[in-house]
């Protein structure tokens, strides 16, 4: 562990993180699947899984359906969640104490990570640290995801990170609702990653960016798509004429995610 891991709420709930679940066996099938060489014993880590391993059970039961041999293990730093997840072990999926220096064994590899609601309570400055630490545990051309979402999972905003031969590639950042609480781009503000939250003020990338989408947005509904799918699907196309790097999947449209790829990598 390094000195900055540190102890979270780990509020968990049951399909917390379905839809993210859902975005990665869509978009990253290979990734899972992959079998050959190193990655026939690749894990998927889940880290900082919280009071009880619901979500990571779930990733897993999910993720099979595509690589039944698929190695799982949840990371926490407090002993006593650990031992409570200990049960829910089987030969495939263990339950380790540990931190950012993740806790594998001899000869184990990893292809994706997932740190879902960790860093909210660092400072933006401790990220890209953090960042590059768990990347240094994936194989190359394995992903970490990083971000945020609110307590039932409905609006969740995360960083694709991407292991290139240069390092760790900040790839894409991941929008996703549900519609349950409505949409307007502002839904994601509260939600961003810890390194973009405090950034949306004028003279930001991250502020121009829901500049214009809220803008995209507001055209949208002014044109008659006011209920929320039809309001996001539109304001998404929209934005994709004005922003490099907007996907406009329909599939991710359907399903509520916003994609966004910046030419180069997302900005710091």
């Amino acid at each position: 562990m390094t000195s900055l891991d540190r102890k979270t709420r780990g509020r968990t709930t049951h399909q917390r993180l379905r839809a993210l679940d859902v975005f990665l066996i869509h978009r990253e099938r290979e990734l899972l699947a992959r079998d050959e060489g190193a990655w026939a014993r690749a894990a998927f880590v889940d880290l900082g899984f919280g009071e009880h391993p619901w979500t990571t059970l779930e990733s897993a039961r999910a993720f099979r359906e595509l690589n039944p041999g698929l190695p799982v293990v949840g990371v926490e730093l407090e002993p006593q969640r650990v031992e409570s997840a200990r049960p829910h072990a089987d030969a495939l999926t263990d339950f380790r104490e540990g931190g950012f220096e993740l806790p594998l064994r001899s000869g184990e590899t990893v292809r994706l990570i997932r740190a879902m609601n960790l860093l909210r309570g660092y400072r933006p400055e401790e990220v890209p640290g953090i960042h590059q630490k768990l990347g240094e545990a994936l194989l190359e051309g394995g992903l970490l995801v990083e971000g945020s979402t609110d307590t039932p999972g409905a609006v969740l905003v995360a960083h694709l990170l991407r292991r290139v031969p240069e390092g760790l590639s900040r790839e894409a950042l991941l929008f996703h609702t549900d519609f349950s609480r409505g949409f307007a781009p502002v839904l994601f503000r509260d939600w961003l990653p810890r390194d973009f939250r405090r950034r949306v003020k004028p003279g930001e990338p991250i502020h121009t960016f829901f500049a214009d989408w809220t803008a995209a947005w507001q055209e949208a509904r002014e044109a008659g798509h006011e209920e929320p799918p039809e309001a996001f699907r539109h304001s998404v196309l929209r934005l994709a004429s004005r922003v490099e790097g907007v996907t406009t999947e329909p599939w991710l449209l359907d399903e509520g995610f916003l994609l966004w790829r910046p030419p180069g990598g997302v900005f710091r």
